[in-house]
């Protein structure tokens, strides 16, 4: 059993000295999933990866009372808050700019891991709300890849599937992705 999961354990038991020596036990990999994600952002973007660390560390912790099943679970719910932060700073400059400047998308050339302006990001988040009513798991997965930077065996690990099924979903969850965005565009 990992350092991190006998933590996470006692924060479950309700160990109030658990939260605090968790975090120096997951910062490094938390830092390294928000700088692959940052590095996915457009030039020129305001928050740095350790800061999204640090909103996405006090989201997970300020909720109180929040419990983790395991290393996977807590990894996957730092994704998730990740997430959240992303699409919030997004909205919040596209409300700035009175609409976004809104561009027209070519469904071509957007490849979902490639920088994504804000305006993309937001679409992508509406896309993913969709497909999260339609397929929760293939959601879950591209929430993890796009948002948590995971790789897809981290991926697998996380959702305790197959490295195949992982692959297998994520192709097809970007196809839907693709469509819905494309008929969004039209």
């Amino acid at each position: 059993m990992s350092d991190v999961t006998v933590v996470l354990e006692s924060i479950s038991r309700g160990e109030s000295q658990a939260t605090e020596e968790l975090f120096p036990l997951v910062y490094e990999e938390l830092r390294r999933l928000a700088a692959a994600r940052m590095a996915k952002e457009a030039a020129g973007h305001t928050l740095q990866p350790t800061a999204l660390v640090h909103e996405a560390w006090l989201q997970l912790v300020g909720e109180g009372g929040r419990t983790w099943k395991n290393r996977a679970h807590f990894f996957g719910a730092a994704a998730d808050a990740m997430r959240r932060i992303l699409i919030d700073n997004a909205r919040r400059k596209a409300a700035l700019k009175h609409g976004g400047g809104q561009e027209r998308l070519v469904l071509e050339d957007l490849e979902i891991t490639d920088a994504t302006p804000d305006e993309d990001l937001l679409l992508i988040d509406e896309a993913l709300l969709w497909l999260e009513h339609q397929d929760p798991e293939k959601a879950r997965i591209v929430s993890l890849k796009f948002f948590g930077g995971l790789t897809n065996e981290e991926v697998a690990e996380n959702m305790n599937l197959g490295l195949r099924t992982v692959k297998r979903h994520w192709v097809v969850a970007k196809i839907k992705l693709f469509r819905w965005i494309g008929e969004r565009k039209r």
